[in-house]
């Protein structure tokens, strides 16, 4: 076989490395399959152990709303009318969502890589394009109800008189998609759990710490706000915010725009690693 031969082999071998079989009758979209992948696979794993994965996100958050608004009391308001405690709770809320989300999308693939179980999920009547709408959508929904229950759990102690349930729920449903894509790239990217833990720690967290969750951007020095207004996640907690104080520090446009772009962006980076079997080929 000429070299020509080989490469086009080869390139063919890439293409179809997540190739699927479908038994008769399932049609264009394998409902059935999207579904076991979406509840049974994800859902319903994290809701096995709903005390770590619920109870704790609600704690840590409690814990955060009452160190900052406790012991930064005297700093007023951060936004005409806004005290620092309406400030700060919705910011928490949508980073509960951003870190369960992302937990449960790159954990889960992490941890079947390491098992050995995601060649159950490879041998399946799915595509890849299933397989990502399938884990994104369920590491979205984990992260959505633990937004949910935090947003409860601050309700004691914070008035959310004013509600726009449009920017609320769009901004809380791009964000945790977003990252829920972003977790199944680093999923299969990470060949070990230090691959994740550094991830978690050195990307995912400092963006949720200087992304004006805490303070006001208005309040910063000129030279600091660049580097916030360059973090995604300033738009994504400033336009979920605004759906409850009716505030914001920049555009909501601008905002929802940058979020519709890179969820397109990670979605179709993530669906082509996995059609092309990367890191995860038997």
């Amino acid at each position: 076989m000429s070299r020509a031969s080989q490469r086009d082999a080869a390139a063919a071998g890439a293409t179809l490395a997540f190739r699927v079989w479908r038994p008769a009758g399932f049609g264009m979209v394998n409902w059935r399959g999207l579904w076991a992948l979406y509840y049974g696979y994800g859902v319903r794993r994290f809701l096995r152990f709903g005390l770590e994965t619920l109870a704790g996100p609600l704690v840590s958050s409690l814990l955060f709303l009452l160190v900052f608004v406790v012991g930064q009391s005297d700093l007023g308001e951060m936004l005409p009318g806004v005290g620092l405690t309406e400030f700060v709770a919705p910011g928490i809320v949508l980073n509960a969502v951003i870190y369960t989300a992302f937990q449960n999308s790159a954990a889960m693939i992490v941890m079947d890589k390491l098992e050995g179980t995601i060649g159950d999920v490879q041998m399946a009547p799915v595509s890849a394009l299933e397989i990502v709408v399938g884990f994104a959508l369920s590491a979205a929904t984990c992260g959505l109800m633990t937004g949910i229950l935090v947003a409860l759990g601050t309700a004691v102690f914070v008035d959310y008189s004013y509600f726009n349930a449009t920017l609320t729920l769009g901004f809380a449903v791009g964000t945790a998609l977003l990252f829920a894509f972003l977790g199944l790239i680093v999923g299969l990217w990470g060949e070990r759990w230090d691959h994740y833990g550094a991830v978690e720690g050195f990307v995912i967290v400092p963006l949720g710490l200087l992304s004006g969750t805490f303070f006001s951007v208005a309040r910063l020095p000129e030279e600091f706000r660049d580097w916030i207004y360059a973090n995604p996640v300033f738009y994504a907690i400033d336009g979920f915010r605004a759906g409850f104080i009716g505030q914001s520090e920049t555009s909501l446009a601008l905002g929802a725009g940058l979020l519709v772009a890179l969820n397109l962006g990670l979605a179709a980076l993530a669906w082509r690693l996995f059609a092309a079997g990367y890191k995860i080929r038997p």
